[in-house]
């Protein structure tokens, strides 16, 4: 394992050539791990230390609600062909939701101003460390073409219907965090609810409470 701390320009053009990426976060405490394949051409390089890609809409949405609640993401990328090499891009990461500013501007900038058929949000990494193993295990597969079955979905449906599966699916993670998506569409009472760190904050106001009440009682 080698470990560096920007994407150099081999890497870089490797990454490119990749058909297929997978995508890992967590919780902080407790709750579900997950891992999810990405494919079609929605990954962009923006530097040595930063990278992004274009999240569509599905039936899950726990990356963004991991990134809302503690930031980790790790991007990992394989070799399907040629020489073995696994590579993963760790970070923090951003989810930038199609009304950002931000979001428009890397659509301008890196995807011709063109959004794939039900794009959610954009991820975007702040990659912190890369690190290279070998991936001898990995086994060769040939790509064949990019499956369209999700795109196709999302094409034959206006903006209006796709929001509204938004709102009904992508508002929680499966371990009842909230999604950036469920922040915007119903507020900080929302995430208040939904927040795993309430009950810390509680616990804490409290503590600060009673210190107060001990402080005003010894004068």
């Amino acid at each position: 394992m080698k470990v560096y701390d920007s994407i150099t320009t081999e890497f870089q053009d490797w990454i490119q050539q990749q058909h297929v990426f997978f995508v890992a976060t967590a919780p902080t405490r407790k709750g579900h791990v997950n891992l999810s394949p990405k494919g079609y051409n929605g990954f962009r390089i923006l530097g040595e230390n930063a990278v992004c890609y274009v999240d569509m809409l599905g039936s899950g949405n726990e990356t963004p609600a991991h990134v809302l609640e503690n930031g980790r993401l790790t991007v990992m990328f394989c070799a399907f062909e040629g020489a073995p090499r696994m590579l993963r891009l760790c970070g923090r990461g951003e989810v930038l939701l199609p009304d950002d500013a931000k979001c428009q501007s890397l659509l301008a900038t890196h995807y011709d101003g063109k959004e794939l058929p039900g794009t959610r949000q954009i991820i975007l990494t702040h990659v912190r460390r890369i690190q290279i193993s070998c991936g001898k295990s990995v086994p060769y597969m040939d790509f064949k073409e990019d499956r369209t079955t999700l795109a196709d979905l999302w094409s034959n449906l206006d903006k209006d219907k796709c929001h509204q599966y938004q709102r009904e699916n992508n508002t929680t993670s499966i371990d009842g965090l909230p999604t950036p998506t469920g922040f915007k569409d119903k507020g900080v009472a929302f995430l208040w609810r939904h927040s795993q760190w309430r009950n810390y904050l509680v616990v804490v106001v409290m503590a600060l409470v009673a210190v107060g009440v001990a402080g005003v009682l010894d004068t």
